[in-house]
C-alpha cells in the first residue's frame, strides 16, 4: 500500500538499469598459488648441533654476566647509608611500602628530594 509520496525501491540485486544481469566479482581462484609464492622464499634448514650448542653457551654467558652485574649493583646499593627519618617521610608522603622507599633512597644515594622526584615521575 504505497501512498503518492512513497517510492517503491524494489530493485533486483542481480540486474542493473538495462535489465542485464550484473557480473559478480570473481573470486580469487589461485589461493594455493599465492600461498606457495609467499612461502616460497623460506626454505627449511637444519640446525647443526654445534651451532645450537654455541648459541646456548652465548645465551648462558650473557645471563650469568647480567646476574653478576645485578648482584654487584645490589651490593653497592646496600653500602649506601640512609636515614630512618627519610624512609619514614617517603613512606608517609608517597604511601608506599618500606622496601620501595628504602630502594629509592639507596638508588639516589640517600638524597630525599631526588628519591621523591623519581617516585612521582
Amino acid at each position: 500500500m504505497a501512498t503518492e509520496g512513497d517510492v517503491d525501491l524494489d530493485l533486483e540485486a542481480d540486474e542493473n538499469c538495462t535489465g542485464k544481469p550484473v557480473e559478480k566479482p570473481r573470486k580469487h581462484d589461485s589461493g594455493a598459488a599465492d600461498l606457495e609464492r609467499v612461502t616460497d622464499y623460506a626454505e627449511e634448514k637444519e640446525i647443526s648441533s654445534s651451532d645450537l650448542e654455541t648459541a646456548m653457551s652465548v645465551i648462558g654467558d650473557r645471563r650469568s654476566r647480567e646476574q653478576k652485574a645485578k648482584q654487584e649493583r645490589e651490593k653497592e646499593l646496600a653500602k649506601v647509608t640512609i636515614k630512618k627519618e627519610d624512609v619514614e617521610l617517603i613512606m608517609s608522603e608517597m604511601e608506599i611500602p618500606r622496601g620501595v622507599a628504602e630502594r629509592s633512597l639507596r638508588e639516589h644515594m640517600g638524597n630525599v628530594v631526588e628519591a621523591l622526584i623519581a617516585l612521582t615521575n
